[in-house]
């Protein structure tokens, strides 16, 4: 029997609750988090119990509903709205998600208008992730080892995912591939997450440490690269999850496709080029302690850049749910914001 389809955020319409799958939790347990407003929400995305660019623009906009249906007018809105849109800095779609309801805010504040809208940000995503699964899988050769790094799949989206909607298209589509998935130190998004992902739909799944994929290249026993985005500035420069740049570079180096999957929300023509996008900084507890222990000597400090900007010469193709961009991407991206 089929499974169900993974969806990490969810709206509770019996008790006015944004649901979230903690995604600190996984894979050892599935914890639902049952939160009733937007601050409850902003400390969820800005603790990582809710990540990736589009789940968390799905969990803001379902933080401002809720706070509607709990009767808080206009004002408190806008400033719900200003706290939720400076959570996290990078991932545009938070931003994006959260100016979309601020327009309903100021179009009515009704909220039942509120929640439509919410319910309208969550299908859309799920709806785009599929049509970029149907137009990325063509992309990946028979049978692939394909890479991917950090986490851009059902938990990181409405559900199905961007870069592993791409995967689970192909293997829909009878494409016998397999993934090799990076760890994706600090947070361990690949362990964690992709990994317990690909296994509960079935997809053959390989560990790799993120120093193994070069090695690996060599070999050849990786066909492509397919990954997500934070954000993708209007020179097709690509914002993603640490470590995502350095596999572009192994990859140029290695004659190997590399791949862009994001929604067109994650697309921010007002930002010229990757020099021009914000990155988080989090905070280098975060690189020292594993499970609670610290692994290097007590008084080394450590560095935490949670996103690298891959330039747009290392990106073979950018799949939107609007269609396949290849260089020159700014006259591509721009063709396909006209055609909107």
């Amino acid at each position: 029997m089929a499974r169900e389809p993974l969806r990490p955020v969810l709206y509770d319409a019996a008790r006015d609750l944004v649901r979230l799958l903690d995604q600190r939790r996984l894979p050892a347990e599935e914890v639902w988090l049952e939160l009733d407003g937007p601050d409850a929400v902003a400390q969820a995305i800005r603790d990582l119990a809710v990540r990736g660019a589009p789940a968390i623009g799905v969990a803001a906009a379902y933080g401002l509903a809720v706070a509607a249906r709990r009767g808080a007018g206009p004002a408190e809105l806008r400033r719900a709205a200003d706290r939720l849109g400076r959570a996290r800095p990078t991932a545009v779609n938070l931003a994006w998600a959260v100016r979309r309801m601020s327009r309903r805010i100021e179009a009515a504040a009704d909220a039942d208008a509120l929640l439509a809208e919410a319910h309208a940000i969550r299908d859309e995503d799920e709806a785009s992730c599929r049509r970029i699964g149907a137009l990325g899988a063509p992309l990946l050769p028979p049978q692939a080892r394909v890479l991917t790094h950090c986490n851009a799949g059902a938990l990181a989206t409405a559900g199905y995912g961007t870069a592993l909607g791409i995967v689970r298209a192909a293997v829909e589509s009878g494409n016998a591939l397999s993934v090799f998935a990076d760890e994706t130190r600090p947070f361990l998004q690949g362990a964690r997450l992709t990994a317990w992902e690909l296994q509960r739909d079935g997809i053959p799944v390989t560990l790799l440490t993120d120093g193994m994929a070069g090695w690996l290249m060599a070999r050849g026993e990786i066909g492509c690269v397919v990954v997500g985005a934070d954000r993708i500035a209007a020179n097709g420069d690509v914002a993603n999850k640490i470590g995502t740049y350095a596999l572009a570079v192994l990859a140029a180096h290695h004659h190997l496709p590399f791949y862009v999957a994001a929604p067109w929300s994650t697309v921010d023509l007002e930002t010229p080029t990757g020099a021009d996008i914000p990155i988080e900084e989090r905070v280098g507890d975060e690189v020292l302690l594993v499970a609670g222990q610290r692994i290097a000597p007590a008084g080394v400090p450590a560095r935490y850049p949670a996103f690298d900007v891959t330039p747009e010469a290392l990106v073979t193709a950018v799949v939107t749910e609007r269609g396949v961009v290849r260089r020159p991407y700014a006259e591509g991206l721009r063709a396909l914001a006209g055609g909107a």
